[in-house]
């Protein structure tokens, strides 16, 4: 795995496997289970208080020693007090989204932490390359969560941006097994990140209940939508139907700001209201079989890889 050293030697970390930072799914004991079984663990601050954020990175410290990283959303209101946290609490990686980079770029590195950031274009590729982070995150519009209004597949964008930028490239969106990862890095990305396979983890956060639903959910069944507000791939149940009806009778942007309200992901994904919450997760849902602990995740992933590796190698053997 030579071609994904420059991500492995950036993080510190056995396997080029980043855990999507997701919002009410990845709290310290998921960041710290990733981290132990080889991967770089994130923990998922927009959901947090700068109180709460605090307690979930001293937990992990005291979990383990291993490498792990913060993902901050930059349109979080609290965004000062969890960058102070982060340098407070000497977190080693901090991965931002959802913003400027250039913003906290310098003051980051200045103060020893190695910065990526999440881009959905090359043009916001080659801006966070200029703000000085270490390296992207290309996510492509599969993913679950807040996304990029490009639409642009990751299929598509992970090679524009790998033949854009000179920094690492980390492909996200549909990765969720060792087949989806091995495409990745033929496309030119040196690592992957994971989201919704890891939703399921026995040890994220989010409520059983939004898990089980994940393990049933079949192709077609999840949409980008809210694009006026902020761009967000959802499971349908009756509040995506309710959005859906919004669109259809010419809703406005502050009757979508209504409709969506307060706590709506919160609700769904943390206290498993399946009817009225909102189910963040991406396209790859469908292809997520069960539940089980991240290690047996990130083993069956990086199991899947090499044996793909093996399959091709062998029927290019056969073809010369």
């Amino acid at each position: 795995m030579r071609h994904t050293e420059r991500v492995t030697k950036l993080f510190g970390v056995r396997y080029p496997i980043v855990q999507a930072g997701m919002i009410w799914c990845s709290g310290w004991r998921l960041a710290a289970a990733v981290s132990k079984a080889g991967g770089l663990g994130v923990i998922g601050s927009g959901s947090m208080y700068p109180d709460v954020l605090k307690e979930h990175i001293r937990k992990y410290k005291a979990a383990t020693d291993k490498p792990f990283a913060v993902n901050v959303p930059m349109l979080y209101p609290a965004v000062e007090e969890h960058m102070a946290t982060i340098m407070d609490e000497k977190v080693p990686i901090v991965i931002t989204s959802a913003g400027n980079p250039a913003t906290w770029t310098q003051r980051l590195k200045e103060a020893g932490h190695t910065v990526v950031h999440v881009v959905s274009s090359v043009k916001f590729a080659l801006r966070a390359q200029e703000a000085g982070v270490d390296a992207v995150v290309a996510e492509g519009f599969e993913a679950g969560g807040h996304n990029g209004r490009e639409e642009t597949t990751t299929l598509v964008l992970v090679p524009l941006v790998a033949d854009a930028v000179h920094i690492p490239v980390i492909a996200a969106g549909g990765i969720v097994d060792g087949r989806s990862m091995l495409a990745a890095l033929c496309l030119g990305a040196e690592g992957v990140q994971v989201g919704s396979r890891f939703v399921c983890a026995t040890e994220s956060s989010a409520h059983e209940a939004f898990k089980q639903r994940v393990v049933a959910a079949k192709e077609g069944e999840t949409t980008l939508t809210l694009k006026e507000l902020a761009p967000v791939r959802l499971l349908h149940n009756p509040f995506f139907a309710e959005v859906q009806e919004a669109y259809r009778r010419g809703a406005s942007v502050e009757e979508l700001k209504t409709l969506l309200g307060r706590a709506r992901a919160k609700r769904g994904m943390f206290e498993g209201d399946l009817v009225e919450g909102e189910l963040e997760i991406g396209q790859a849902s469908a292809a997520i079989g069960r539940v089980e602990p991240a290690a047996a995740i990130l083993e069956g992933i990086m199991r899947e890889y090499h044996d793909g590796i093996a399959r091709l190698t062998a029927s290019h053997n056969t073809a010369v």
